[in-house]
């Protein structure tokens, strides 16, 4: 029965072409039918030999059509006769009209009539002479109504293309140009993601969870007087797994999610954005509960009245009003929560941050060491890797790396190691991809000649030496001279991720980068333009060093940060010239100190710095092993310090195993 009732339902769709077929036919038969086919047919002749044919009282009608065109019907005995048989069924299609046997065109009218008058009356002939003037009316109306078809249609095409181009969805049809552009995803077949798939963010996943537990089971929370909230704004770096958080929070609400960018509400008509919101909203409170989510918000939620060019249009402002009071207004949405996401938070309106619309702001940052783990982890799912792969080396070798760098490196290490015929995925394939994405692809056929590259190897070597004798420097990876990208050699460090950095530590970097410069000046005793890196980064070292940390003793405890962004839009700078000059020298001072430091410690390792150039040059690239046999162990390193570390580590495995058990 079922299967019956499914099948009654089915009804036939109307087909457009069947009613342009329908019009067509309707046209052809009032042609037909009013003789327009037939009064066309007709055998064709001459004037000559038409009076012939009148002479011998062949011809028993002519018609003068007109002005111009004779259409000449025979005589019954006429149509009998073999010359004439061949003009009796000429005609394709039927007619009611009687079908002329000839036609032909006459020149001057009045010659022609009086040829005609005086053949009639020499043979005293009972011929009738007829005149007719047609009209094709149906013709000469397409004809005027054509310019106005060509034009409603080339205005439609112009309208689609400017609503949004194609013939499909809402924002295709020109009388639909202010409807929303968001995707539906369907709880039971589009959304598959899960919080099992998104790795880490364990803090930002616990607040999500809960919005998720709101529409789930609102009544626990409203059943204590809670009231639903209305938004949560994820705010982060790029590629931190902002918009894979949302996917996973519709997947596992299981309610409709709606999914737009910001820059889908800005159109070049005015008040199609505010429209499209007002249309948005009132889709999602048709199927509440549900979530809205907007990526990239900054697009429509830019602070009003500081725009960035001065002067601009207001179409952004009227969206973001739009946005406001359909979030927090009168008319309130019920059980309909907006996420949205952002890297530029600073820059967002006051008003859009509020308590009441985004009611709570969950920062999603890089990922540490063991949350690069589990990210890890979910990429190499679906890779063919060897069985000794160690992931704890990996996450550790990509400090400061986000989930959509760590995917990468995945990728670009599967890339390679098919590149090089392998059927699994090893440990040196990930650190060549780390290489390639950190430093850019190796350029071994670029010409570089001998003396340059030994002062390569010494600026390589120097950094490496400065950074081997400093106990705040970052640790030595590995150091290599074979050009990559646009630099003809580079260090890998393994840097400490630290919450907060001391003066000490930050100075040690400093003189480890400069390393390179003094290296030259120890050597040489003239320096080249491969600093530029190093000396762009201390720069800016120095420079937050004084004006943003507030860790100068001329300058003192001062800050000219601006963590709200609005300094940006300012044309003033926040303090007096005189303090200027002093901002300037005392980054010089800062930058010289650590560079004269730098030239003072290769001065006193000049020979092992000299020995371990040389290895440099001979193969290229040289690790941690090779500097531990010509300097020794760093004395920094406190055996008990890392037997302290290792214990830690052993303890917090135990836990995890312990946990597992219970």
């Amino acid at each position: 029965m079922a299967k019956d009732n499914k099948n009654l339902n089915k009804k036939p769709k109307l087909n457009p072409y069947w009613i342009y077929g329908i019009i067509i036919a309707v046209f052809l038969s009032i042609q037909i039918f009013s003789g327009g086919f037939g009064e066309s047919t007709g055998t064709q002749t001459t004037p000559a030999q038409f009076l012939t044919y009148l002479s011998q009282g062949e011809v028993d009608k002519i018609e003068i059509v007109n002005k111009r065109e004779a259409r000449v019907f025979l005589t019954k005995e006429a149509k009998e006769q073999s010359p004439h048989k061949k003009t009796n069924s000429n005609s394709i299609f039927p007619s009611v009209t009687p079908v002329p046997n000839y036609k032909f065109e006459f020149g001057d009218l009045q010659n022609f009539e009086k040829e005609v008058n005086e053949v009639i009356k020499d043979n005293n002939l009972n011929t009738e002479l007829v005149y007719e003037t047609e009209h094709n009316v149906w013709g000469d109306f397409l004809l005027t109504l054509l310019p106005f078809v060509v034009i409603i249609g080339v205005w439609i095409f112009i309208m689609r293309r400017m609503s949004g181009g194609g013939g499909g969805g809402a924002g295709g049809q020109i009388f639909n140009i202010g409807k929303s552009k968001a995707k539906l995803f369907d709880e039971k077949i589009d959304t598959k993601t899960s919080f099992k798939d998104v790795a880490g963010l364990e803090g930002a996943k616990e607040e999500v969870q809960e919005i998720v537990d709101f529409l789930k089971f609102p009544e626990k929370y409203t059943a204590l007087g809670g009231k639903i909230p209305k938004g949560a704004l994820l705010v982060g770096p790029p590629g931190t797994g902002k918009t894979l958080l949302a996917k996973a929070v519709a997947g596992e609400a299981k309610v409709p999610f709606f999914s737009l960018s910001g820059s889908d509400f800005v159109e070049m008509f005015v008040g199609v954005g505010a429209s499209r919101v007002r249309d948005l909203f009132k889709q999602a409170k048709e199927k509440s509960p549900s979530i809205i989510f907007i990526d990239e918000i900054d697009a429509i939620g830019r602070a009003r009245g500081k725009n960035n060019m001065s002067g601009s249009n207001d179409e952004r402002e009227n969206t973001l009003n739009q946005l406001l009071t359909e979030m927090d207004g009168f008319g309130t949405n019920t059980n309909v929560i907006v996420l949205a996401a952002t890297n530029r938070a600073d820059v967002l309106d006051s008003a859009l941050m509020r308590a009441g619309r985004f009611d709570r702001q969950i920062y999603v940052d890089l990922p540490d060491v063991r949350e690069r783990k589990e990210i890890f982890e979910v990429h190499l799912r679906p890779l063919k890797k060897e069985e000794t792969l160690d992931i704890d080396f990996l996450a550790k070798q990509t400090p400061g790396f986000s989930g959509a760098d760590i995917a990468n490196v995945c990728n670009e290490a599967a890339l390679i190691a098919a590149r090089k015929g392998k059927k699994a995925v090893n440990k040196q394939d990930f650190l060549d991809a780390v290489d390639r994405i950190i430093g850019g692809l190796e350029k071994k056929n670029k010409i570089i000649t001998p003396a340059e590259k030994r002062a390569v190897a010494f600026h390589e070597a120097g950094h490496a030496t400065v950074s081997w004798m400093l106990e705040h420097a970052a640790p030595l990876v590995k150091v290599t001279i074979v050009p990559r990208g646009r630099s003809l050699g580079a260090a890998w460090y393994l840097p400490e991720e630290r919450l907060i950095v001391h003066p000490e530590q930050m100075l040690d970097e400093m003189c480890a980068a400069l390393g390179g410069r003094a290296a030259e000046k120890v050597i040489f005793d003239k320096i080249s333009t491969g600093a530029l890196s190093d000396l762009e980064k201390v720069t800016k070292q120095a420079r937050a060093m004084v004006t943003v940390y507030g860790l100068s003793d001329k300058v003192g405890n001062l800050t000219y940060y601006d963590s709200s962004g609005q300094s940006e839009y300012g044309f003033t700078k926040p303090y007096s010239e005189k303090t200027a000059e002093l901002i300037d020298q005392e980054i010089s001072d800062i930058i010289e100190e650590q560079y004269q430091r730098a030239i003072k410690l290769l001065e006193n390792n000049k020979d092992k710095l000299t020995e371990l150039a040389e290895v440099l040059l001979d193969k290229e690239v040289i690790f941690k092993d090779n500097l531990e046999k010509i300097f020794g162990k760093r004395a920094f390193e406190n055996p008990a310090t890392i037997e302290e570390e290792m214990k830690e580590a052993i303890d917090d495995v135990k836990e995890e195993i312990k946990k597992e058990e219970e």
